[in-house]
């Protein structure tokens, strides 16, 4: 029996940032490549085999991030890794994260771009860019266009990039006031998330936002639930005192998060168990975060 020819993959690797947006307008197949802890799965299973790899790895401009007017813009290359060590304070529910992410050796290398490249409903950053109101910029030769997180993702591992762009950057608000996530898989560490869910309180303009994983065919925020609890703050007046949330609120919140959710059965988990955890994870995180409000004030992380 003859063998069959597999053909090769060629690879591109840019100088500058520059470079490597002329390259993908002119290679719209290329998959760009920085921590390809997604990527080399993918090829070493023989599931995905791109004509063109466009390597990011060793651009130095990526691996920045800069604060400015309460926002942080994270570079391209910007690791999981550099969240934790670096960000916490400023970012706590993508730190959070960022914790539950594979290996050691997995968050070092796997960046937040390429977690949003992936577009998988499960990834562990969406929740929280979610819940925290982030935008991601993408760039080609025809410009710099700013994608609100809640239009970036358009289906199961699809999302809004056109042929010719790439992900600059991923600019997410500091936090102004207590965040959490929560994560629920089969093990403890190492695991892709059954469902994950984040919560971050903006004091300031007396608002919550909210983000769900795995429980949809895109990543999602629970919107009808944050609008729910934003009255109810302001009605009861929670903003005034901090006193403990009411099991009706905490309730009526956990209940408008699970039925955000489109969730499906698969090898993970079936639908009813996400439908179940999301509306324990709400109720955990509403309290976590109010407690750390009422404890702190509006610096709680």
């Amino acid at each position: 029996m003859a063998a069959v020819e597999k053909p090769g993959v060629d690879y591109l690797r840019p100088r500058t940032w520059q470079d490597a947006v002329a390259l993908k307008t002119e290679n719209p197949a290329a998959v760009p490549i920085n921590g390809g802890t997604d990527l080399m799965v993918d090829l070493n299973f023989a599931r995905s085999r791109p004509p063109t790899l466009l390597d990011l790895s060793h651009l130095d401009e990526l691996r920045r991030w800069e604060k400015s007017n309460g926002t942080v813009e994270l570079g391209a290359g910007v690791t999981y890794t550099d969240v934790l060590e670096h960000l916490g304070s400023d970012l706590p529910a993508l730190a959070l994260a960022s914790r539950t992410v594979g290996s050691p050796q997995i968050r070092n290398r796997g960046t937040i771009a390429g977690n949003l490249a992936t577009a998988s409903p499960a990834g562990d950053a969406h929740p929280p860019l979610l819940a925290t109101g982030a935008t991601v910029r993408v760039e080609s030769m025809r410009g710099i266009r700013d994608v609100p997180i809640g239009r970036f993702f358009t289906g199961p591992k699809r999302n809004v990039l056109e042929p010719d762009e790439l992900i600059r950057s991923v600019l997410v608000p500091s936090a102004r006031g207590p965040q959490q996530f929560s994560k629920v898989g089969t093990r403890n560490a190492m695991v892709i998330a059954v469902v994950s869910f984040a919560l971050a309180f903006d004091v300031p303009s007396r608002h919550v936002g909210t983000g769900i994983g795995s429980a949809a065919p895109t990543p999602i925020e629970a919107a009808d639930a944050a609008a729910y609890l934003d009255r109810e703050l302001a009605r009861e007046g929670y903003w005034e005192d901090h006193r403990e949330l009411s099991a009706g609120v905490v309730d009526g919140f956990a209940d408008r998060v699970a039925a955000a959710s489109r969730p499906i059965d698969d090898v993970r988990g079936p639908a009813g168990y996400r439908v179940h955890a999301l509306r324990v994870m709400a109720r955990r995180t509403l309290r976590w975060a109010w407690s750390a409000l009422a404890t702190d004030g509006i610096h709680a992380h």
